[in-house]
């Protein structure tokens, strides 16, 4: 399950956070770790990386035009949804931020109002019919595995940075584009389910007053 979403700038500025519970268990001190994790990256390192967080939760994150995406999972969730949701909402804060984001009189959390999009995509990330559709549709996705994976000890007590240990395959950049439209596609499916009933009984209430109007 998604528990939090945070999106820094590159020199650590924060710039959007998701509403979370942070009295449920262990998940402010996760977001501690995810400024840990900010701090220690560096122009060598990977784009995308999942980082081990005690025994509970994995936090993975995706660098993309300078900002640093980073999602709080529960250990169990799959790799391959986090990233598609992490390059979900990158391409959204990048169409609708872009270059505002690089202005060097942006305040912290100055694009807060993307908590909106944050909220619905993880909605959809959280649904089980979601979950098993991309899985299925995405199933050739490239090993996850190949994205460099580290446990937060060794950024706490070793002071190690994320520099670029392996290199991700070309394919999972591309066949990042397929789990995206999937993606988009299981959105659009959620929105269909939830506003059909709606629409069709707004129809019948619409063609009943009509009908007996006229009789």
């Amino acid at each position: 399950m998604v528990k939090s979403t945070l999106i820094y700038r590159n020199d650590a500025l924060p710039l959007c956070g998701s509403v979370d519970d942070d009295a449920e268990a262990g998940l402010l001190e996760q977001k501690k770790k995810c400024k840990l994790i900010i701090s220690r990256i560096t122009p060598n390192s990977e784009s995308q990386a999942s980082i081990e967080s005690g025994s509970n939760y994995v936090i993975h994150y995706l660098i993309k035009d300078s900002i640093v995406y980073l999602v709080i999972c529960d250990k169990s969730y799959s790799r391959k949804l986090a990233f598609s949701y992490l390059d979900e909402i990158s391409n959204e804060f990048t169409k609708l931020y872009g270059p505002e984001t690089m202005n060097p009189d942006v305040r912290p959390f100055a694009f807060a109002k993307f908590d909106s999009f944050l909220g619905k995509t993880k909605k959809v990330y959280q649904d089980a019919r979601a979950q098993s559709n991309l899985d299925r549709l995405n199933n050739d996705l490239a090993d996850v595995k190949k994205v460099m994976t580290k446990n937060i000890e060794d950024l706490l007590y070793r002071g190690d940075s994320l520099d670029k240990m392996t290199d991700l395959s070309s394919s999972l950049r591309a066949e990042s584009k397929k789990y995206r439209k999937s993606a988009q596609k299981i959105n659009f499916d959620a929105m269909i389910r939830q506003y059909v009933p709606i629409a069709c009984a707004s129809f019948i209430f619409v063609f009943l007053l009509w009908y007996t109007l006229l009789r």
